[in-house]
């Protein structure tokens, strides 16, 4: 008899260990919370032959104690297991933080049997197990087994189980709890880069937050909702393009076609049929019907970038389509009609076209419903430092490189007059990336047509002080070079102004940045007395 005790002890042992190995498992490997708790309830009753097993939380008021997890319970049956936390066996086990053992729960007044989850089972004698999950010496839930045992039965053993488990099952939720509030913070601190971002690239995804731009956004956002058409104005490279894809996506027609049409790309026989399509047969080569960009765009909006370029007899045909929303296919007979929003781009002045005999008046002023002006790059220059750090981002990336950039360089470059607008900028810099070695970029690694104002173009705001002089001879006749005229120039005016740099800047029209700058080029030091 006493060996087949010791035999009986020794196999629930190996039963609980082998319990706990498959519960730390699953610990280790949970991805889910609820999952997990449910998967660990379930091995209760696979391995120890536990009926069923459920485990009770603090909600997050701290007011009740609600069903989390549960094996043997149906979803109906959790939901209505809600209990006060003084309220039941559950109650007691939680204000006591004891364990609480029921040998019937038919002959127990604190037992509820709120879920009613027991009415199928066919044996008289259900016990209930109860024992307290405590965290941080605090009780947070209770975790309780269903036994179908005689009154006979010793529960020590398992309530000494259920104890170690509810541990386990507390640092379970601790972890969780810990990676929960590191998900959170990574919420915030995304949501804080992005208020970053916004700053840089704004809502519609365009770098800039001068006053400047700040206008153009404020533009977008009252023109974007109608259905006006829209004239985006400004020189070449100013990112025309992504203004007018700004104006389509906070717009009403955000999920239809986006379609660009550059009219300066494609030769005068073949524009129409890109525009408005042909059909099979309409013309030499023309071997199957074709629609056009207009019907690609319906329901959505239709950029007709350099629309200065285009001929007069498709003006005429544009401005139909502007006034009656139709046209024809090149070859059919059969009007289509379309429901369009054009965006209309130029870099020419329309007005001097029209007056010119170029531009149709008309067009012109159905183009013109909503002028958007967009500003050259030297009108925001606050802009510059963030478009070459985004650039040289991108181009370090596509080129596998680790290049930053020296003080100087990003100096030079942001008084630098830019020509070419945002275009110029984006490709010098994708080019240097490419071709400088080392992994600094230096201003002597710029092309020499900026380094050189002799060699080519000569930045407006030197302008005022050397080109009045570029032809002014030395003391022994011969000419002077721009760089040594220049450096005169600057000195001169630091020395009239005691060698103060924000009056000399002033007087030679300057920025401070600028005559900081050129003071170093120059090697230019307050003299000592």
């Amino acid at each position: 008899m006493a060996l087949a005790e010791t035999s009986k002890i020794a196999l629930t042992a190996a039963l609980e260990v082998q319990a706990l190995y498959s519960i730390v498992k699953l610990i280790g490997s949970a991805v889910h919370l609820d999952t997990a708790l449910s998967s660990i309830l379930k091995v209760l009753h696979d391995t120890l032959r536990m009926e069923r097993a459920t485990l009770a939380l603090l909600d997050d008021a701290g007011r009740h104690l609600a069903i989390r997890a549960s094996y043997g319970l149906s979803v109906e049956e959790e939901q209505r297991g809600i209990y006060g936390l003084d309220e039941g066996i559950y109650g007691q086990v939680f204000s006591t933080a004891s364990p609480f053992v029921v040998p019937d729960v038919h002959s127990e007044p604190l037992f509820l049997n709120r879920t009613g989850s027991r009415a199928k089972i066919s044996k008289e004698t259900i016990s209930f197990i109860g024992v307290p999950v405590e965290l941080s010496g605090k009780t947070v839930g209770v975790l309780s087994v269903d036994r179908l045992f005689g009154s006979d039965v010793s529960f020590e053993e398992d309530v000494r189980f259920l104890t170690v488990l509810a541990a386990l099952i507390a640092q379970f939720l601790n972890l969780h709890r810990a990676i929960r509030q590191d998900r959170e913070l990574l919420v915030q601190e995304n949501l804080s880069l992005k208020e970053k971002l916004h700053g840089r690239y704004h809502r519609h995804q365009i770098i800039g937050q001068s006053k400047a731009m700040q206008e153009v956004y404020w533009s977008i956002e009252r023109v974007a909702p109608s259905n006006a058409t829209v004239l985006l104005l400004g020189e070449s490279g100013t990112g025309k393009e992504l203004v007018a894809r700004a104006v389509h996506d906070a717009s009403g027609r955000k999920n239809n076609p986006f379609i660009k049409v550059n009219c300066a790309a494609l030769p005068e026989n073949l524009l129409e049929s890109e525009l408005f399509g042909h059909e099979k047969g309409a013309f030499t080569g023309a071997s199957v019907m074709r629609i056009g960009r207009f019907e690609q765009a319906d329901g959505g909006t239709i950029f007709l970038d350099e629309m200065g370029e285009l001929p007069l007899l498709l003006q005429a045909k544009l401005l139909r389509v502007l006034q009656e929303k139709q046209f024809e296919r090149l070859g059919a007979s059969r009007t289509q009609s379309v429901d369009v929003r054009i965006i209309a781009a130029t870099n020419v002045n329309l007005e001097q076209a029209v007056a010119q005999g170029s531009f149709r008046n008309d067009l012109y002023y159905r183009l013109n419903v909503v002028p958007l002006s967009l500003p050259p790059l030297r009108k925001r220059r606050d802009d510059i430092p963030l478009l070459l750090d985004h650039f040289l981002r991108v181009s370090n990336k596509r080129n596998e490189k680790t290049l930053r950039m020296s003080r100087e360089f990003l100096d030079f470059l942001t008084v630098y007059d830019w020509p070419g607008n945002v275009r110029e900028l984006q490709n010098l810099m994708e080019r240097l990336v490419i071709l400088t070695v080392g992994d600094v970029l230096r201003v002597e690694d710029l092309p020499e047509y900026m380094i050189r104002p002799g060699a080519g173009w000569i930045p407006p705001s030197l302008e005022p002080v050397v080109m009045p002089q570029l032809a002014a001879p030395g003391l022994d006749g011969t000419r002077k070079s721009l760089r040594d005229l220049e450096r005169e120039q600057v000195e001169s005016a630091l020395s009239r102004n005691g060698w103060v740099q924000s009056r000399a800047a002033r007087e030679l029209g300057l920025t401070q940045r600028q005559m900081g700058y050129r003071m170093k080029k120059f090697e230019l030091h307050r003299p000592e007395y």
